[in-house]
């Protein structure tokens, strides 16, 4: 598949992964970076901190998260944790539902 394909698709998914990682734990954008390598599935791999951080931004900035500063347990570094807001639950399962739907649609209209 031509790259730049593969990039807008990336482009339009990333907030709805995003969220979905948020939604299972605080967490701060390194371990999101690490948990999307780690994932299994290289799509999602190689997220670079350029383009991670302008959508957690844009997603606190909405509502959709917050951010606090704390002291990670495991090296007492300050990092900045992000937690998933009433709102972004519920934009997230909104998400989720269009998802479903734009899917289907999809298979049904590549089916050959």
């Amino acid at each position: 598949m031509d790259y730049k394909y593969e990039q807008q698709f990336k482009k339009g998914a990333l907030e709805m992964v995003l969220l979905s990682i948020i939604s299972r734990n605080r967490t701060y954008g390194y371990e999101i970076i690490l948990n999307l390598n780690n994932s299994g599935d290289p799509l999602f791999r190689n997220i670079k901190e350029g383009t991670l951080y302008p959508v957690l931004y844009r997603l606190e900035d909405s509502g959709l998260v917050t951010s606090e500063l704390s002291v990670a347990e495991t090296n007492g570094r300050t990092k900045k944790y992000y937690k998933i807001t009433d709102l972004g639950m519920s934009v997230l399962q909104d998400m989720k539902t269009f998802w479903q739907s734009y899917k289907t649609c999809i298979d049904k209209l590549m089916e050959v």
